[in-house]
């Protein structure tokens, strides 16, 4: 049951991508170029692996997808942590959460793993 709401979890995450456009523009590693386009490609990046996991003929492609999407979106993840002043007032719990949600990719990456029901 957990490894099927992994597909709508990241279709909804990848939406975000387009709802909240700023806020993932901020977040991306100034040594990126075209933080917009970026932050547009992970969002369909997400949705695209997110949908794929919810159909049994793509399921396993989907969780590789979503897993080499996540490994690529991480450097966001680990340039907020370095830089907590610029973000610690914007994320609840502060300093404390944007070093918390590194080992936390790895949960992503295992439950990405789990939805493509590759031990089956």
């Amino acid at each position: 049951m957990m490894a099927r709401s992994f597909g709508p979890f990241f279709v909804f995450a990848g939406l975000m991508h387009f709802l909240k456009t700023r806020w993932y523009e901020r977040i991306v590693p100034p040594y990126l170029p075209r933080q917009r386009d970026l932050v547009y490609a992970s969002g369909v990046a997400e949705i695209a692996g997110g949908l794929a996991t919810m159909h049994p003929a793509t399921r396993r492609m989907g969780s590789a997808w979503s897993i080499a999407t996540l490994l690529a979106v991480f450097p966001a993840n680990l340039h907020m942590a370095l830089e907590p002043e610029r973000f610690e007032k914007g994320v609840p719990g502060g300093r404390t959460t944007l070093y918390a949600r590194l080992p936390v990719q790895l949960l992503f990456i295992a439950w990405a793993y789990a939805a493509g029901d590759w031990d089956s």
